[in-house]
């Protein structure tokens, strides 16, 4: 089945190689809107998933992942028309130069041909994936969990309606519906047909794509965020920013989950922030230092601040000073998002200098690391190794470069 369903997406491949720009925006458009025509079936669909959960005893953060309503699904449409206005990468020309021996020397960007997703509890990621593959010209084989599998489901029956809409195969998309551990490990070798995978899950996953995958992959790695604020940081950012940075979704990976405090700030400020987040029903995890203050929290530990929690949850730190903060974050840190609130430029440069991480903010909430907030439109996922690319991936990183020369009867001498 695996097989039959790679060699339907090579095909699809070619034929995306030769659709224009404007083909691409118009499928994108097509399928923003019937997601909204198809928003109560995708609901229903989506209900299903929900009961199971219940079964399954997810977590509320999976569960919020999961659930899908009308706006989160005018939230799907949404997305897919931000990426019709953003340039084409296929066919741009990022470099241009005439060798010495007259040669035009063209760097051209590509698509890779069929792109791997392995992603977790989110529906919402089917549609964000497929219109990125598909105005950066890769055929796309999702791999969803198999708790939201309806959902999945439902969203690529309503998405391929608008890719035969326009006369194109509808293998330009297609999803694994099986529900067996060894068929993604099958997939994930798959190398005859599938150029690239992305992963978009947790440790398990990732563990999983690294001891087994033949394919090349990009890792779509944890979000064990952090926040120092230091000595000389704005008391009015201090509450709204950890607030947003932890409580809005905190089942993301770009929300935060450990607090780093200067002493200076935890002695002025530290009360009022951790019972802001106290009365957001964050469960804090406090340092030892600082036990004797809240004999009711639980003390942290290196598991807690090694730990992506996911959760209204959050492990909170007190350092004499910057070395000690950028220290912890390079022992924890997933290489992720990390913030520093602070009014000096030389603290800044040092934090973000001396940390190694994908994005680093200064002075802002931890939320923005998004492909859309980027500018990306929706992104496939947030890399967190070196090689290809770093942060959020959008077109661009959906795309490789090769020479395309021009001679005119050129030989080597």
């Amino acid at each position: 089945m695996l097989k039959e369903i790679g060699k339907k997406a090579l095909l699809a491949a070619e034929e995306l190689k030769t659709i224009d720009t404007d083909t691409k925006n118009k499928v994108l458009n097509d399928m923003a809107s019937e997601l909204i025509n198809d928003a109560d079936e995708i609901i229903e669909a989506n209900k299903i998933d929900l009961e199971n959960a219940k079964q399954l005893e997810l977590t509320a953060a999976l569960t919020d992942r999961l659930t899908l309503n009308k706006e989160r699904i005018q939230g799907m449409s949404d997305g897919l028309k931000k990426i019709i206005p953003l340039e084409d990468p296929v066919g741009k020309i990022t470099e241009s130069w005439t060798s010495d021996d007259g040669l035009n020397i063209n760097k051209v960007r590509s698509p890779f041909g069929v792109i791997g997703i392995i992603y977790e509890a989110r529906p919402n990621v089917t549609s964000d994936v497929s219109g990125l593959c598909l105005k950066s010209g890769n055929a796309s084989i999702l791999r969803g969990s198999s708790y939201c599998l309806d959902s999945n489901l439902k969203i690529l029956n309503t998405l391929q309606k608008a890719l035969e809409k326009n006369n194109l195969s509808k293998n330009c998309i297609q999803l694994i519906e099986s529900k067996d551990r060894e068929d993604t490990i099958e997939f994930m070798n798959m190398t005859e047909y599938i150029d690239l995978i992305v992963p978009r899950g947790g440790r398990g996953l990732i563990d999983t794509l690294v001891n087994n995958s033949k394919v090349p992959f990009i890792l779509d790695g944890d979000g064990n965020v952090h926040l120092y604020i230091h000595e000389d940081a704005k008391e009015e950012y201090m509450v709204p920013i950890v607030i947003n940075s932890k409580v809005q979704r905190p089942g993301v990976c770009n929300a935060l989950e450990t607090l780093i405090l200067h002493k200076d700030v935890y002695n002025k400020n530290g009360e009022e922030i951790i019972n802001a987040l106290k009365e957001n029903s964050v469960e804090v995890f406090i340092d030892e230092k600082a036990s004797n203050d809240f004999p009711d929290l639980e003390i942290a530990n290196d598991e807690h601040y090694s730990t992506e929690f996911l959760d209204l949850k959050i492990a909170i730190k007190i350092v004499e000073n910057e070395d000690e903060a950028i220290k912890h974050v390079n022992k924890f840190s997933s290489g992720h998002t990390e913030g520093v609130l602070t009014e000096s430029e030389q603290i800044a440069e040092k934090f973000s200098s001396s940390i190694d991480s994908s994005v680093i903010f200064i002075n802002a909430s931890t939320r923005f690391t998004d492909g859309e907030m980027f500018g990306f439109g929706a992104e496939i996922g947030i890399s967190t190794q070196k090689l290809h690319v770093r942060g959020p991936m959008g077109l661009e990183a959906l795309t490789t470069e090769r020479y395309v020369i021009n001679g005119k009867g050129t030989v080597r001498g």
